[in-house]
């Protein structure tokens, strides 16, 4: 954007002069938002949104629901945790697209290899345990139900 829009500027300018400078609240969040999404596309990514308190989560998903109500240009890219899928499936009313996606045995072995190579006390592990850990680990995580990450993407964005 060349600037910020005169209703983002304002809003802060007000929040500042709010006792204690409060920053602003998810309406307001959303609000600005739609301000922007009204003049172009706009594209928002929210990760890992299982970590976000269950509470607030609700009131995030409504909010998200009522922007891409208002702003059809907004388009949201969302990952979790399987058990929120059907929170977000009905919060938002249908307007996602859900895709489950795991790591293979393979992608948790390469990750263990580069973080035992970052190790930096090096006297602390020998072959043998490595090499423990580089079979144990990924076979235990296959075997874990936590169970693939999930995207969340809204119907109106895909083409």
């Amino acid at each position: 954007m060349e600037g910020i829009p005169e209703e983002i500027w304002t809003a802060f300018q007000e929040q500042k002069r709010a006792v204690g400078g409060r920053k602003p609240q998810l309406a307001d969040l959303v609000r600005m938002l739609q301000v922007i999404a009204s003049s172009r596309p706009t594209f928002m990514c929210i990760d890992a949104l299982d970590e976000c308190a269950g509470v607030e989560r609700l009131k995030l998903l409504d909010s998200l629901k009522e922007a891409l109500e208002q702003s059809p240009g907004i388009r949201i890219f969302v990952t979790g945790r399987p058990h929120i899928r059907d929170e977000i499936e009905n919060r938002l009313s249908g307007k996602v697209i859900s895709v489950s996606v795991s790591p293979t045995r393979g992608d948790i072995t390469k990750y263990l290899q580069v973080r035992l190579g970052l190790d930096e006390t090096l006297d602390a592990m020998d072959e043998s345990l490595k090499a423990e850990i580089l079979e144990k680990i990924p076979e235990n995580m296959s075997e874990m139900s936590v169970g693939p990450s999930m995207l969340q993407i809204p119907l109106q964005s895909v083409c």
